[in-house]
């Protein structure tokens, strides 16, 4: 029984896939068939779907629309910044269960640098995956000094360590309404951006607030993740 894949594929401005990939290293899925309601990927078994999607009111409102945990994005932006990009991992009957922010712009210190930020139920996988690491979650003790940095949250000052991953780019990691937040940078260097901008993170699902967000070309880190 082969599963008709229609309902996954939408607007060329909102989606890049026709099919989802895994969360957790953006590989190819088998779909649900009648033996099995699980997307299945080859390393990793049963996954939740991910789609990365182009940046645009259109794909903001779908991503946003059942989601379960937070949308995070800095803002206001630093200067210069746009934002570059959506994705989610989820089901249809159960809503997003993790979300990402792509935000691009000039780094401090020379040339262009991106941000993912990412929050998941534990044991998605997807922050991990961006970060460069087996996962699905940070492992026990990331957390166990002092916080490398502070983001606010919804006007709460969140606490976020550093996570060593691969060399092209900064990991932050910590824990946001009851989920994962990951704040991921390229390269490397991008980290004095999250240490010295005291980002402010809003949720872009709360319906009280007329954002005019600035949108820029598809980020990278989305069309090729790493």
């Amino acid at each position: 029984m082969a599963l008709d894949l229609s309902a996954w594929t939408e607007a060329p401005w909102i989606t890049v896939r026709a099919a989802p990939t895994c969360p957790r290293c953006f590989g190819t899925l088998r779909p649900p068939s009648a033996w099995s309601s699980a997307w299945r990927c080859g390393v990793h078994g049963a996954v939740l779907p991910f789609m990365s999607r182009r940046p645009s009111n259109e794909a903001l409102d779908v991503v946003r629309g059942d989601s379960r945990v937070p949308f995070w994005l800095p803002w206001p932006l630093p200067a210069g910044w746009l934002v570059t990009g959506f994705g989610d991992a989820g089901e249809e009957h159960s809503g997003a269960r993790a979300g990402v922010v792509a935000v691009s712009g000039p780094s401090v210190t020379h040339g262009p640098a991106d941000l993912v930020i990412v929050a998941e139920e534990p044991g998605v996988g997807l922050g991990a995956a961006f970060a460069g690491l087996d996962g699905p979650d940070p492992g026990p003790g990331f957390d166990s000094g002092p916080p490398n940095v502070k983001v606010e949250t919804v006007g709460h000052p969140t606490p976020l360590w550093w996570v060593e991953g691969p060399s092209d780019r900064a990991v932050y990691v910590g824990e946001a309404m009851g989920s994962w937040l990951w704040v991921i940078g390229w390269p490397s260097e991008a980290g004095c951006l999250v240490e010295l901008a005291q980002l402010s993170l809003r949720d872009l699902r709360d319906q009280d607030q007329d954002l005019d967000l600035p949108y820029g070309a598809f980020s990278p880190r989305l069309e090729n993740e790493p």
